[in-house]
């Protein structure tokens, strides 16, 4: 068994609500390896209630401390389970990165909310906890947000230049020089990834997500909503950059589809289209150089969104992480037990070309068991 202090959990519940992800990695070797992988499906209830309170209500202090402390339990209990499948007592596991569920993002006004109770979590799980990994950036003048692409840089970073898309409820983009390169490793949020996607499926299709991109795939993107899309004014603004559903929601698009006759199945089609021009069209501002591009998160699994995303990209061939022995769902959790044990090991988690904070930071509380 590798030594206690290399083993680490990371859990993950992002943007797009469909569930929590949990691993149970293991850091003694120059490369990290996942020994196991666990995701529960997040509670309807719970997922409507995060989905509320992303934007001013009724009570939602109140509100928000009771959803912290279910997905608190709900995570506590992915925890038990990757201990119970290899067969490890707590006190093997040096520390779990938990990220929390993200209501509020206002890196403008200062501040971040990643709903979390994490000594609710310690109390459960008996393992250190590491949390709130954003608000040491912030401070430090950065936009707290993304946080991979650090990650992304140990695993991912090789010969050629390549672009790592994680596309979760948001899009960010990662940017790997070529090893060996003067260039600095760079990322940002590049704007909306499944965020806008589950929601029009949640309406119309009652289900959480596109599954296999089946609806956009029946319908064509119409070129007049793409261009109102579009023209949000956030695509517009160069990195460091970071957003979220604060602005990327149903709101976001009634107010674009408002007035327009178009089919259910033709704005699924344009949503799913937006993602991919979006990417694309950070990747050639920002990352022209990059040979190709790599996708992780829930939209690796979406065939149309990766064909949307093949032609926006042009001759750069878009593979998912899988074809460099990460799966796409795993690496987001991978990411936090990676941040967890840089903050144990009082490392920076954050890259300043990425976030635009002041420098290096250890990211994170920590919780002891």
């Amino acid at each position: 068994m590798a030594d206690r202090r290399e083993l680490f959990i990371g859990v993950m519940s992002g943007t797009s609500l469909d569930g929590i992800d949990a691993v149970l990695a293991d850091f003694s070797a120059e490369r990290p390896r996942m020994l196991a992988h666990v995701h529960h499906g997040m509670a309807e209830d719970l997922r409507h209630e995060f989905q509320l309170l992303a934007s001013p209500g009724w009570d939602d202090m109140h509100r928000a401390a009771i959803a912290a402390q279910h997905l608190a339990r709900a995570y506590a209990d992915t925890v038990t389970e990757l201990l119970l499948r290899n067969d490890l007592a707590e006190d093997a596991v040096r520390a779990i990165g938990a990220h929390g569920q993200t209501v509020r993002h206002r890196p403008a006004d200062g501040y971040t909310i990643q709903l979390n109770a994490p000594a609710l979590l310690a109390e459960l799980a008996r393992i250190d906890v590491v949390a709130d990994f954003r608000s040491r950036d912030l401070a430090a003048g950065g936009q707290g947000a993304p946080l991979v692409p650090a990650f992304h840089q140990t695993v991912f970073s090789g010969a050629a230049p390549v672009a790592v898309v994680n596309v979760g409820g948001i899009a960010n983009i990662t940017a790997l020089p070529a090893q060996g390169s003067a260039q600095a490793v760079f990322g940002f949020d590049c704007g909306p990834g499944n965020v806008l996607i589950d929601a029009w499926s949640r309406r119309h299709l009652h289900e959480p997500l596109d599954r296999d991109g089946a609806f956009a795939a029946a319908g064509v993107t119409d070129a007049q909503l793409l261009a109102s899309l579009l023209g949000e004014p956030y695509f517009a603004i160069p990195p460091p950059k970071s957003t979220g559903s604060d602005l990327f929601n149903e709101a976001f698009i009634d107010r674009h589809v408002a007035g327009r006759d178009i089919a259910a199945r033709d704005v699924a089609a344009t949503l799913t289209r937006l993602t991919a021009a979006t990417i694309g069209q950070g990747i050639d501002r920002y990352f022209a150089d990059a040979a190709e591009v790599l996708v992780c998160g829930g939209g690796a699994f979406n065939p149309t969104l990766m064909t949307m995303l093949q032609q926006e990209c042009g001759t750069r061939p878009v593979r998912s992480t899988a074809s460099r022995d990460v799966a796409p769902d795993h690496v987001e959790a991978l990411a936090f037990a990676w941040l967890a044990r840089e903050h144990v090991n009082r490392r920076p988690g954050n890259l300043p070309a990425v976030t635009g904070a002041q420098g290096g930071r250890v990211l994170g509380a920590l919780y002891p068991a």
